[in-house]
């Protein structure tokens, strides 16, 4: 009798279960964590390895085809290339405009992870090639900015966590300044520049 695969979500419940002994739990599951320093918090993400035993994946690859052949490109590796950087824009977008980075992160690491692990083994599927296996990974990740497989995905996960709280940052800076640039500015103000203005 065959046991039925785990979720994504199972894996990762399990680990959130499993107590404080981290690497243990990342050595028996095929997961991977990072500590979340502003929530003191743990965010466990599968490794590409991983989440191809796991029931989401044939769904996730499935419906990754569907949208690679719903693309105009001429190749499936310029559908899957364009895909990958145009999701990854819209990610880091929403992430700039969140309220809470930290939040963000936690909820959007995993499936973008395992969205763009599936476009890439779709990819691969359709041209009846080797799912990739790490470096060299697969021709649509030639112009991505992040290294998808190396260290079975968590070098991915660090990167794009960093990503995504500094597009926060960054976003929150300029808001930041657009304010200061629109205030008015006081009589009192005026007064030391033309002062200033009047000694050159």
């Amino acid at each position: 009798m065959s046991t039925k695969a785990p979720t994504v979500a199972d894996l990762l419940a399990e680990a959130d279960a499993a107590g404080h002994d981290h690497a243990l739990t990342e050595k028996n599951s095929g997961l991977q964590h990072i500590h979340n320093h502003a929530t003191g918090g743990i965010v466990w993400f599968p490794t590409w390895k991983k989440f191809r035993e796991t029931a989401d994946w044939d769904d996730a690859v499935a419906a990754a085809s569907k949208d690679l052949s719903a693309s105009s490109s001429s190749s499936t590796e310029e559908a899957g290339a364009a895909l990958v950087a145009a999701e990854l824009e819209a990610l880091l977008k929403r992430a700039a405009e969140s309220s809470d980075a930290t939040i963000f992160v936690q909820e959007n690491l995993t499936p973008y992870l395992t969205r763009t692990w599936a476009v890439g083994d779709a990819v691969a599927q359709s041209g009846g090639a080797e799912l990739p296996a790490g470096a060299p990974s697969s021709a649509i990740f030639a112009d991505y900015p992040y290294e998808v497989y190396t260290q079975e995905g968590g070098v991915f996960a660090t990167t794009l966590w960093n990503d995504i709280i500094d597009a926060r940052r960054n976003h929150a800076l300029a808001e930041e300044a657009a304010r200061k640039a629109l205030k008015p500015v006081s009589r009192k103000a005026l007064k030391n520049a033309a002062r200033k203005a009047a000694r050159r």
